[in-house]
């Protein structure tokens, strides 16, 4: 099977705009309107990671990430031909998200791109190293122990998100995703650094992948979302 799955470009690019219009919309909203404590910006992205995956994990396993999809495609937790429909759908959502956040709210905060507090890029990349790291590791969680009862594990790589955006995202902005970092960095013109993300995280991702094989392999499987019995 070959080519690109039109619903799955759909619900990975729905799905990834909501998760960049809710975080960095709260962003840039923050920037212009006033700040709010850290722990509620945590609180934000912690949101904008859970919603599309309780919508969309049934229909593509809501990866909204690319580091995310190709780290499954090289753990061997989906095959490499479906890579294209997730990453075309997630930068897409991206985009389009980062385009109505500049429309809506303006260009404040460079509309959320991520920088890395005071250009140190020494103590940024080993931040986003790790932290896109333990993203990997609570999606494969997902992908190969299913959602659990009550869906509960669903919440995993949110938390994740949110405990990184409290931890280092006063020095890095913690991205753990190029789609949300590439869009509104190149809607504002922002591109200091890019580089350092875009290393980083995939990085932290084909580590994770490298060592964490999956058992057995389902290859109607589409990453986190496998339904289970299973506690």
């Amino acid at each position: 099977m070959t080519g690109l799955n039109p619903d799955r470009v759909a619900a990975e690019a729905g799905g990834t705009a909501l998760l960049v219009g809710i975080g960095t919309g709260t962003v840039v909203a923050t920037a212009r309107f006033g700040s709010i404590p850290q722990w509620e910006m945590a609180v934000a992205w912690f949101v904008a990671v859970l919603v599309p995956i309780v919508l969309f994990v049934r229909r593509s396993g809501a990866h909204l990430n690319p580091a995310v999809t190709l780290a499954l495609a090289a753990s061997g937790r989906i095959a490499w031909y479906e890579v294209p429909s997730y990453l075309i759908g997630q930068f897409a959502g991206a985009f389009a998200a980062s385009g109505v956040v500049l429309a809506t709210l303006g260009d404040f905060a460079h509309l959320g791109s991520t920088l890395p507090a005071g250009g140190d890029v020494v103590r940024a990349f080993p931040l986003e190293f790790l932290f896109s790291a333990a993203l990997v590791a609570s999606v494969f969680v997902l992908a190969d122990r299913g959602e659990g009862r009550a869906r509960w594990r669903l919440a995993l790589p949110p938390a994740v998100v949110g405990l990184s955006t409290y931890v280092i995202g006063p020095w890095t902005g913690s991205s753990l995703n190029p789609a949300r970092t590439v869009a509104p960095a190149v809607l504002s013109g922002t591109y200091a650094y890019l580089w350092m993300y875009l290393i980083a995280v995939p990085t932290g991702a084909f580590l994770v992948a490298a060592v964490w094989r999956p058992r057995a392999v389902d290859r109607l499987d589409r990453g986190p979302g496998r339904r289970d019995s299973s506690a």
